[in-house]
């Protein structure tokens, strides 16, 4: 192998390494794909939301064997106190149509699946490999990568940097810096199994339909962070992230958060009788459009969450791997077939492709949503859901005190935990950073 030159190797068997083999490979080019797990998913436990418009792009047949456990639809959004939620859902038979949008997904079988189909289609794919550096020629161009089996090189015209949010190579090189603590969030997580029956009627379903919950407030005490509960055929995904630069001021646990999560009123009849069997951590870009790296350079690409390609709004991160995954393949193979060199000028068409594409468009949009957030993250997932719960109790509860007094408690409640001036300062720095 060390005496063969690929036309490309890419670097990680998650979403956006393999988009870019299979693109690639099923166009006819030569691909080497190293993932330094035992097997591509191998690393991963958690479930997971597959977005199908993006998947289908690159697989048009993928409903037919993909390991795909429920299709949404129902979403819930929660904002939650310590003892209850405030909230709203969205649920539409138009997701029970024959080609369903959403998925919930496992990882660990979904990314093995994915990897089957990258060798079906040509690549070479080699695992329990880990790239420990890129190799440069004398003008700085990457030519090839070095691996822990052995010293020699292994040449390629480019290299697809799919090595996750802390991926070492990009960072080693140069080309990119390691990701600051307010830049990513740690997320832990749990598989909670459930017989099919139950999750059915806990939940309102029937079939193969599914149900997702998120959630923010104190849940994560006052950091910036998120909960979610993901519904599977016979499991139930659970966990929550929270900025990794808060957890070191603060000093929390993520695994108590998460067991706090677990025993919250709401959440704890959802999960009655569970066993769990698994327990992961996982990084999770958090950045947005500011603290996406270059991504592209002579010899190289970067895709997915390496590129901090996340939508924390939306809370969407493998559609965005999928396609920049998709279109760092296709802008390859384009200057591939033009015979042209994979310098850094013809590589910009990877960045030009992705800045006509939704990936940058919506990051771009949020662009100043991550430090309003972090800024504020007391106020949003502390001040603001116990005021919230508070006013929707005070609507609710029927004590014979009037509505009028109510009221004016609600309202006063509001201005004496952030004042006229803070509640509009609040409300106008949300609306400028969500336009």
């Amino acid at each position: 192998m060390t005496e063969e030159k690929f036309d490309a190797i890419v670097i990680g068997a998650g979403m956006a390494g393999n988009a870019a083999a299979y693109t690639m490979a099923s166009r006819g080019l030569n691909v080497l794909q190293l993932e330094r797990g035992e097997y591509p998913g191998s690393k991963n436990v958690q479930g997971a939301i597959l977005y199908a418009n993006m998947l289908e792009t690159i697989i048009p047949d993928f409903r037919d064997d993909a390991p795909l456990e429920r299709h949404l639809v129902e979403q819930r959004f929660w904002v939650m106190d310590d003892t209850s939620h405030t909230g709203m859902h969205y649920r539409s038979d138009d997701f029970n149509e024959p080609t369903p949008n959403r998925y919930t997904i496992i990882r660990a079988q979904f990314d093995k699946w994915f990897s089957r189909k990258v060798r079906e289609a040509g690549a070479t794919v080699l695992c329990e490999t880990t790239a420990t550096e890129l190799v440069l020629n004398a003008n700085g161009r990457v030519v090839g990568v070095r691996t822990d089996r052995a010293g020699d090189i292994i040449h390629a015209e480019v290299v697809v940097l799919a090595e996750g949010v802390n991926g070492l190579l990009g960072t080693r090189a140069g080309f990119r810096k390691v990701p600051k603590p307010e830049t990513v969030a740690l997320a832990v997580k749990e598989m909670h199994f459930v017989p099919e029956e139950v999750i059915a009627e806990r939940f309102g379903l029937t079939g193969d339909q599914g149900c997702v919950i998120e959630a923010a407030g104190t849940i994560s005490r006052g950091m910036a962070g998120l909960g979610f509960l993901y519904t599977n055929k016979e499991s139930i995904s659970l966990g929550i992230g929270c900025l990794v630069s808060d957890l070191a001021e603060t000093l929390e646990r993520p695994y108590a958060l998460l067991d706090a999560f677990k025993e919250h009123p709401s959440i704890r009849p959802l999960l009655a009788g569970s066993e769990i069997k698994e327990y992961a951590a996982h990084l999770i870009p958090e950045g947005g459009f500011k603290a996406i790296p270059q991504l592209f350079g002579s010899g190289w690409v970067v895709v997915g969450d390496a590129a901090q390609l996340n939508n924390a709004v939306h809370r969407e991160g493998s559609n965005l791997a999928m396609t920049s995954g998709r279109i760092a393949g296709e802008a390859i193979f384009a200057i591939k077939s033009q015979r042209r060199p994979m310098t850094r000028e013809n590589l910009s068409l990877y960045k030009a492709m992705l800045d006509k594409s939704f990936v940058l468009k919506d990051l771009r949009k949020y662009k100043d949503m991550p430090a309003l957030i972090h800024t504020n993250s007391r106020n949003f997932f502390m001040t603001y859901p116990q005021l919230l719960s508070q006013a929707a109790q005070n609507f609710v509860r029927v004590d014979g005190t009037p509505k009028i007094v109510k009221e004016r408690a609600t309202s006063a409640a509001f201005i004496k935990a952030r004042s006229r001036w803070g509640l509009l300062s609040d409300a106008v720095r949300l609306a400028l950073a969500w336009r």
